[in-house]
């Protein structure tokens, strides 16, 4: 396999292992060009599955993400704890500069949405579609809120 179809293949975006170990090697240059280079290829390749690491993003250890990078927006202010497990179309957003800091050992369910300067603690379960925005406590597990009625439509007669 020649060296196209091995970028190709990685770039596909299932196999993750190219992927942070380019974000490892961006992160210990002290060459503004090669970060500059780095980042190309990792945008590229998170592009390529629709997801987004921010450049200055904090990540610690190597993330579980079983459904690859496919829809994952994480700022890049954002700081993401070791053992994190991150499941599809789940953002970590930015608000006025300020991302959430997650810790150790949590599970961000699918389609969740973590935005503005907020903690969350170690082995925090967020479960699908939440939406947090304010800090969290250590252990505790968030939930998406029950279902309202807005506005009720009037009965037929």
């Amino acid at each position: 396999m020649n060296l196209r179809e091995r970028l190709m293949d990685y770039s596909l975006g299932n196999n993750l292992g190219l992927f942070w170990k380019l974000f490892r090697r961006r992160e210990k240059t002290g060459c503004r060009w090669w970060a500059d280079i780095l980042t190309f290829f990792l945008n590229r390749m998170a592009h390529r599955r629709g997801g987004y690491i921010g450049r200055g993003a904090k990540i610690t250890g190597i993330p579980s993400l079983p459904h690859g990078l496919h829809g994952i927006y994480i700022s890049r202010y954002a700081s993401i704890g070791a053992g994190c497990r991150i499941y599809q179309n789940v953002t970590i957003g930015e608000v006025n500069g300020k991302a959430p800091q997650i810790g150790d050992g949590c599970l961000i369910g699918a389609n969740a949405v973590l935005v503005g300067d907020i903690r969350i603690g170690r082995h925090v379960k967020v479960g699908a579609g939440a939406v947090v925005s304010e800090n969290v406590p250590d252990g505790a597990t968030v939930v998406a809120q029950p279902p309202r009625v807005i506005e009720k439509a009037a009965q037929p007669a």
